[in-house]
């Protein structure tokens, strides 16, 4: 299908069209009438098996990769974000946001070639799952998938991902930022992968909330009580490899960034310590099962929550086997995998401010 074909089809549908991509996966998705089922597969099967695009209309979109980057450097989170992935990883691809770095997105114009050997490296079955959701019996989608991608062959490419070595000492950054803003402070620790059979990820989700939540004691103290600062938050994906536990916060005043600083790793600490009450956990694990059963109210919410962890493990079972870990961890779980993961030397810590208001931070070691 040509670009004009395929959306005269799509539009002769009423189907609205989009992707995404992050860290370990990407993710095409529509909505679309169930009439349209037959059409919308056999369309899909030729862009996954079929597709061909001329160098003049791959250097237009680099140049709109280009134009996002430079939206998102616009804004101060995501250059925290993305000091904090440069300076926490230094081998894994983990060192840079899903976007890139900037040398490589201005120099994307050039890579034509490697994008078609890209194409044809991980647009393969091995690495792609089909997800329907809506008004459809097993049979109709198995017919469908077989009769549009049955014929799609095997790739024979294996990415190798180096790992990243491990951390020996903490790690400081700060971005001077040149136009006013309110500070901000980040402070990740070095944690697990996602895992349904093992529980420290597990344990971890829940103490996110428990610990940082907007009910936690901390964004109580921080966010109402002090109103010292306007967020605070954790941020702990579900990712192939370690990913990063951490929390965010933007600050009102210079002069308290240390003292949010101290704050949040104190309460780290307290986590270390304390054993977190069994009906405050019992609580926050059902809280967090009931919040992801009513976003599946939908056939699109449906597919659009299921496509993360199917992206994981290729099987929509790992949801129910997370969630039957969750219920399996314990109050000592938790404070053991605080133990195991919040220290020093798994620890990195990024700060951003107006440049004119940047000050020495705990001993000047940033």
């Amino acid at each position: 299908y040509t670009p004009a074909q395929r959306d005269d089809i799509l539009k002769r549908a009423g189907a609205s069209s989009n992707a995404y991509t992050t860290d370990d996966r990407t993710v095409y998705h529509e909505v679309f009438s169930k009439e349209d089922l037959d059409a919308v597969m056999k369309l899909e099967g030729d862009r996954f098996q079929h597709l061909k695009y001329e160098e003049a209309a791959y250097k237009t979109e680099t140049r709109a990769v280009l134009g996002e980057y430079n939206k998102n450097s616009a804004s101060p989170g995501s250059k925290l974000y993305e000091k904090l992935r440069e300076t926490a990883f230094g081998t894994h691809t983990y060192t840079h946001t899903t976007m890139g770095f900037i040398k490589d997105i201005e120099d994307m114009p050039n890579q034509y070639q490697y994008s078609l050997e890209f194409y044809k490296r991980y647009y393969r079955p091995e690495y792609t799952t089909i997800v329907i959701a809506g008004d459809v019996t097993h049979q109709q989608a198995l017919d469908l998938v077989k009769k549009n991608f049955g014929a799609w062959q095997r790739g024979n490419y294996v990415p190798q991902i180096p790992k990243e070595p491990d951390q020996t000492a903490p790690r400081t950054a700060h971005v001077d930022w040149a136009t006013p803003t309110l500070p901000y402070i980040v402070i990740g620790f070095r944690a697990p992968a996602y895992s349904d059979t093992e529980k420290d990820k597990a344990a971890l989700d829940l103490l996110a909330q428990i610990a940082f939540g907007d009910n936690s004691d901390l964004s109580q103290k921080l966010v109402l009580k002090e109103q010292k600062v306007d967020f605070i938050g954790p941020n702990f994906d579900d990712q192939v490899d370690p990913e990063l536990f951490s929390i965010f916060s933007r600050i009102k005043d210079q002069k308290d960034v240390d003292y949010v600083r101290d704050q949040i790793l104190a309460t780290f600490e307290r986590y270390k310590k304390e054993l977190i009450p069994q009906d405050k956990l019992n609580a926050t694990r059902s809280r967090l099962r009931y919040s992801v059963a009513l976003s599946f109210d939908s056939s699109e919410a449906i597919a659009n929550g299921l496509a993360p962890y199917i992206a994981l493990r290729r099987t929509p079972d790992t949801v129910n086997k997370l969630f039957a870990l969750y219920d399996q961890v314990t109050p000592e779980d938790i404070r053991a995998a605080a133990q195991r993961y919040f220290i020093d030397n798994r620890r990195t810590i990024v700060t951003l401010s107006t440049k004119a208001n940047t000050t020495a931070s705990k001993g000047g070691e940033q």
